[in-house]
């Protein structure tokens, strides 16, 4: 294995910004420690990247990493919009807020995006269907206030009915009755991984759907090829492929939402290309309430074959 595709070490961008759990206050980040996580790891390409970032008495420069955040997240917005992820997200969450109604939730359904970045889905639901006709309200939430701060100008200057909020979906001060995120789980392994699904188990949550890259032995090589062609920052080519590396698989998945939140039927969706043993680019971690599983088999119609076991 190549030292830049270790799935047991963190990307870049997970050390470049932190934060005080509690209060949700950006903490200073010494480059020393973040050069320190890769070399234990080999990793020289990582230190090259972290070792040209931007520093005050060895302390990361917070504009100057902010300003990268912000360039790694419209790349990764292209990469979003070259995969057609609107429509991805869409496909599943449509027959899920049908399912929902069919359950007799009249009410105005929130889903909200956890960990939003910049809002490309947020944005992309809000930009491509007519909330006001299917009575839901999309809402962005990210623990980095310069990307929701980029995502509530972006939704602006579009004139778009979403919101972008700074904080942690899952608290208790917010609520939402279906949870989505592009790209997130992957970065919760282990005890953190348990942890992050119990916090799902929430009376007024209806479903979750969480998207990631499907891991397979030709994943980092096909994500090397794409970042490399189209990323220009040297920290978004290599947290790219780790990112594939460090994928579940979906028995992993499956098994820790099963041990985390018994009160949602959890499966996998979208694992294979029409029915062949070819495996997608993404798969999708979906949870719903088990009185709602009928219906959304029902509404997925002919995607019904994409949906594995639900239990």
């Amino acid at each position: 294995m190549f030292p830049a595709w270790n799935p047991a070490q963190p990307e870049i961008t997970d050390l470049l910004v932190q934060y005080d759990p509690g209060t949700l206050q950006r903490l200073p980040v010494r480059k020393q420690q973040l050069l320190d996580v890769f070399a234990r790891f080999g990793n020289h390409r990582a230190s090259r990247a972290v070792t040209a970032l931007p520093e005050n008495a060895g302390v990361l420069d917070d504009r100057e990493i902010d300003a990268l955040l912000l360039t790694v997240h419209w790349e990764m917005q292209r990469l979003a919009e070259e995969f057609y992820h609107g429509h991805r997200v869409w496909e599943l969450l449509r027959p899920v807020v049908t399912s929902i109604r069919q359950a007799g939730v009249r009410e105005t359904l929130r889903i909200v995006d956890l960990g939003c970045g910049i809002g490309y889905t947020t944005r992309w639901l809000a930009a491509k269907i007519s909330l006001t006709d299917h009575n839901i309200e999309v809402v962005g939430m990210d623990f980095n206030s310069t990307l929701i701060a980029e995502a509530n100008r972006l939704a602006s200057a579009e004139g778009l009915p979403c919101r972008f909020l700074h904080g942690d979906a899952l608290s208790g001060e917010h609520s939402s009755h279906i949870l989505v995120s592009t790209g997130v789980i992957h970065h919760f392994r282990g005890d953190a991984l348990l942890d992050f699904l119990r916090r799902h188990e929430r009376r007024e949550t209806q479903a979750f759907l969480h998207f990631d890259f499907q891991p397979w032995f030709l994943a980092p090589l096909g994500s090397l090829f794409f970042h490399q062609l189209r990323m220009r920052t040297a920290i978004a080519r290599h947290d790219g492929v780790l990112s594939a590396a460090r994928a579940h698989h979906a028995r992993t998945l499956t098994e820790a939402a099963r041990a985390s939140v018994p009160g949602f039927a959890t499966g996998i969706y979208g694992s294979r290309i029409w029915g062949t043993p070819l495996p997608r680019v993404f798969h999708t971690l979906i949870g719903l309430r088990p009185d709602l599983v009928p219906g959304l088999r029902r509404e997925l119609g002919r995607h019904v074959a994409r949906l594995g076991e639900l239990r």
